[in-house]
């Protein structure tokens, strides 16, 4: 007798869920956000309100350049507050060291501006080691109160003009007849912004690349609880210092950038309040996060140029005393803004995102 077989119908693979693929092409953000700063010296687009000019004018791209930096400096600042937990008040210093340090070679030693460069870096990262491991000795506010008697120590150094080396309270211009013909003069402005753009992107990179290897790991165990990281027998002295020396290095390097965006090494980025000032932007953007202190660092720093020129326009003036006199103070703006986002972003604006998917998923 036979039997009839049914035949077994094959699965069918089930089409990709809406949801993934916006996840998947999400990931790709940071590549077209990349493309179009590269591409950004080439634009003549207006930006009335965000820029003074069109993108590629040289005035507009210096003031994207300086967002840059500080981005990355917060970024890099990051290592130490939001991966690592140590709150240091003397990472001005560093940026310092690599602005100076660089500035002198080329001055007092007359070495080529690459040769000059290498030393720069290396003595800012060297300093961060020095002083790292006489810092690290101590925890918590000790940790904080020692970084801040470090910077203040050398900005009263700088301030002295020891052999006049620093140029006291005036600071001191590059050599322009030192530096590579094509970092000099307002022509070159591009340069200078790419420049700034690929110390971004390593500073990025090596931010992630450190995070996410077993010592970034370690850091975190560090910032959750010390006295654990103890127990599993690592010592955290070590790898506190080497988050230390890491951010050192990259704040030297940023020191160096902006001697060339500035043309010369000024005594106010050796100061606590600059440091105070890379605190707020990673609070700003939010601590701990991958983008958040690049964010908190480019907005900081475009407020704190563009809201100078909003505190003196003619709308300002024309208001009530009432409001005309706070709204005259661009600090005051500053710390307007820095409250309001506190307050109704808790996290920083990294957690933006977020916050404003949050409500969709509960309305489904």
């Amino acid at each position: 007798m036979s039997t009839a077989t049914t035949p077994v119908p094959t699965p069918t693979a089930a089409p990709p869920a809406p949801g993934r693929d916006r996840a998947r092409a999400l990931r790709w953000w940071p590549a077209a956000v990349l493309v179009l700063l590269i591409v950004a010296p080439f634009s003549a687009l207006p930006l009335p309100g965000l820029l003074d000019g069109p993108v590629g004018s040289p005035g507009s791209l210096q003031l994207l350049a300086t967002c840059l930096l500080f981005g990355a400096l917060a970024t890099g600042y990051d290592l130490l507050l939001g991966r690592t937990g140590l709150l240091s008040f003397g990472h001005a210093l560093y940026f310092a060291a690599g602005s100076y340090a660089t500035n002198m070679f080329l001055l007092e030693a007359g070495l080529p501006f690459a040769a000059a460069a290498v030393l720069g870096l290396c003595s800012g990262a060297a300093l961060a080691l020095v002083l790292g491991s006489v810092s690290l000795r101590v925890t918590g506010i000790g940790f904080s109160m020692v970084t801040l008697a470090f910077a203040q120590a050398g900005s009263i150094l700088v301030s002295r003009n020891p052999g006049g080396l620093t140029g006291g309270e005036e600071g001191r211009a590059a050599p322009a007849e030192l530096l590579p013909s094509w970092l000099v003069g307002i022509d070159h402005t591009a340069n200078l912004y790419w420049i700034t753009l690929a110390y971004l992107v390593l500073t990025l990179g090596v931010v992630r690349w450190a995070v996410r290897s077993p010592t970034g790991r370690v850091w975190e165990g560090i910032k959750e609880n010390e006295r654990r990281v103890e127990v599993l027998g690592l010592k955290p002295y070590g790898f506190k210092l080497t988050a230390f020396v890491l951010a050192g290095a990259l704040a030297a390097a940023g020191g160096l950038v902006h001697l060339l965006l500035t043309g010369g090494s000024t005594p106010q980025t050796t100061t606590s309040d600059f440091t105070l000032s890379l605190l707020v932007m990673v609070v700003l953007g939010g601590s701990g996060t991958r983008w958040g202190p690049m964010a908190g660092g480019i907005l900081y720093t475009w407020a704190d140029h563009r809201l100078g020129d909003l505190a003196g326009s003619g709308a300002v003036a024309d208001l009530p005393a009432v409001l005309r006199v706070p709204l005259s103070q661009p600090l005051f703006l500053l710390g307007v803004l820095f409250v309001a986002v506190v307050h109704l972003l808790p996290g920083g604006l990294a957690r933006l995102p977020s916050r404003l998917r949050r409500p969709r998923k509960e309305n489904q």
